[in-house]
Formats: C-alpha cells, structure tokens, sequence
C-alpha cells in the first residue's frame, strides 16, 4: 500500500516485467528529487529475495541502495522507524532479501503493525485484514511511512530519523 501511494506521488506507473524481471511489477522515475524503481516482488513475501536480487542486478544498483518497506510486528501499529541493516526479527521477507543479496546492509522502512493479540500465530496475524480501528488510521499511516521513505531519499537515513522519529 505504500508503494502504490509512492508511485501515486511519483506518476509512476507499475507494470510486470521479463527477463530477471519478471517476478516482479515495477517502474522508474523520479521521487524525492532522484532517480528512483519502484518495485514489488510477486512471490510470496518470503520468497522476495530472488525478484529484488534480479532487480538490483539489472538495473545495477548496489544493495546499499535498496530500500524496503516492510510491515514490523515488534512496533507498534501506525508507528514507522527508519534503519539501515541489522537484523530480520522473524521477518522472512527480509531473511530471503538478506539471503539473496548477502548482506543486511539495506534501507529499511519499518511500518508498524504491532504484535498479535494473546498468542495468535504470528504468521495468521500478518495476513488478517486490519480491525476497524486500525482501519481508521490506516490512511494516515500510509502516509507516514510514505513520508518517511521520500524523507530518506531527500535527505539521508540520518537526517530522516531525525525528522521522522519522535524524540524521547
């Protein structure tokens, strides 16, 4: 959802491609005053690591340039942190990127979904629809980490984090 609303933003439009390609939609342009692909994978999450590897190689980009933004369930809903690296916290989206790249030393746009109520599977949780009340902020949400990912295009992790993270 944040990547539609970024190529909203940009008048990018997202289309399938071939070749190394192939397994995802992606499209260029400009956003936050650079160059910019937007892509999704069209795996299943925990296989997105070969689509993004595939990407970076054809456009030839280095993974130090990859941002992903990603759902996180150890933050809170409608919360969005910013980081580069480290590690993948369960996330198997991020394990199969950081398997296919061999580094962790990537962007990453965190979006916070919270954790699962009582002890629902992590894994039914990612995959439910969001309640009514989460629904109600969801907007806004998307907003922010849309935000938050144009913030550090423009001006760099740092100065991102400082902007987008509140100070405690």
């Amino acid at each position: 959802m944040v990547l539609d609303l970024l190529a909203e933003r940009a008048g990018i439009r997202l289309s399938p491609g071939k070749g190394a390609r192939s397994r995802a939609v992606s499209g260029e342009g400009r956003l936050a005053g650079r160059r910019v692909v937007l892509a999704r994978p069209l795996t299943y999450m925990n296989e997105s690591g070969g689509p993004v590897r595939g990407l970076l190689d054809y456009h030839k980009l280095p993974a130090t340039d990859l941002v992903v933004v990603h759902d996180e369930l150890d933050i809170d809903f409608a919360v969005v942190r910013l980081k580069r690296g480290g590690g993948e916290g369960g996330h198997n989206g991020l394990r199969s990127i950081t398997r296919s790249l061999g580094t962790k030393d990537y962007l990453r746009v965190r979006v916070g979904i919270g954790r699962p109520p009582g002890r629902q599977d992590p894994a039914d949780y990612v995959l439910k629809d969001f309640s009514a009340t989460e629904r109600k902020e969801l907007d806004l949400l998307l907003v922010d980490a849309a935000d938050a990912a144009e913030s550090l295009l423009a001006r760099g992790l740092e100065a991102a984090q400082n902007e987008v993270h509140p100070r405690s």
